[in-house]
């Protein structure tokens, strides 16, 4: 199967924000769109990008829903190659192996719900823990306009530039690698900056006057180095790094406002059950603004 930017559509409102997207990404990395909806997943009251919502009638409720995208869709976004695919099996399980096949897996993101307490919905957690590549989640409501800088009138608009993809980096570590080439080739398709912001405890003054074990250079001075090749690999991105202190989560937070995407890093883990990601993940995932990229390493 070709490469393909994939989508997991239910109908919500959610799915459509992560449809679009998706759509937007596929364009952009001039691949096919392949939307998928799981057999075992309910099909949410349904009304592509404008009226009421309204439940759909009959047995073939989850066909419709799919012909019914697939047309809002390719309206929308004019030569883009769209599949619609109902899949059996479970959903979780299912969409961990559509990102395979994939460059990117979209879903749709509902952040931290207060009443349910879980963080975009099981099957996004579970698929996050376990995808072998990107994950993007992309909360109710998102347009492309709110990923592009304001014009002149302040107005943002798919025709102005993109706003920065903002990459929260852990250091040091080759485990980096998939996170930070991923952040910077998504910067180079929506040629926008890259602002990467590493967080940090301040050192002991003893060890950073470079008394005991472990590295003397200021944190800035392994950013720079961590950051040099792909600046050279990537020469028309323009990078800024930004090393903070205390939680990094609310930087990252704070960045995501004026980001088109933020960039996070995400161990895989073997096992399919409980969660699957650190405290900073789960508080820009509950709370950013952008739609967030989630990339698995080891």
């Amino acid at each position: 199967m070709s490469r393909t930017v994939t989508v997991g559509f239910d109908g919500s409102a959610e799915s459509l924000a992560a449809a679009d997207w998706a759509a937007r990404e596929a364009h952009l990395r001039a691949v096919p769109l392949r939307v998928v909806h799981v057999g075992q997943q309910q099909p949410h009251d349904y009304a592509p990008f404008a009226t009421e919502a309204v439940a759909l009638p009959g047995e073939d409720r989850s066909a419709r829903m799919l012909h019914d995208i697939e047309a809002a869709l390719a309206y929308r976004h004019p030569g883009l190659e769209i599949t619609v695919e109902q899949l059996a099996g479970q959903p979780a399980a299912v969409l961990s192996t559509a990102v395979r096949e994939a460059e990117v897996l979209v879903l749709g993101s509902r952040g931290l719900g207060r009443a349910s307490g879980r963080l975009f919905g099981s099957v996004g957690l579970a698929v996050v823990g376990r995808a072998e590549g990107p994950v993007v989640l992309v909360r109710a409501g998102a347009g492309g306009a709110d990923e592009h800088r304001a014009d002149t009138r302040g107005i943002a608009a798919e025709a102005t530039p993109h706003r920065d993809v903002v990459l929260g980096l852990r250091l040091p570590g080759r485990s980096a690698e998939a996170v930070l080439g991923f952040a910077f080739d998504t910067a180079a398709r929506h040629a926008t900056g890259l602002r990467v912001v590493h967080g940090w405890n301040a050192m002991p003054s003893s060890r950073a006057a470079g008394e005991g074990d472990g590295p003397t250079v200021a944190p800035e001075g392994f950013l720079t180095e961590m950051l040099h090749p792909w600046r050279e690999k990537f020469p028309g991105v323009e990078v800024t790094e930004e090393a903070v202190i205390g939680r990094p989560g609310t930087h990252l937070v704070d960045a995501s406002r004026n980001a088109s995407l933020v960039v996070l890093g995400c161990r895989r883990r073997s096992v399919s059950v409980g969660p699957h990601i650190g405290p900073v993940s789960h508080e820009v995932l509950q709370r950013a603004i952008a739609p967030v990229a989630m990339v698995p390493h080891h």
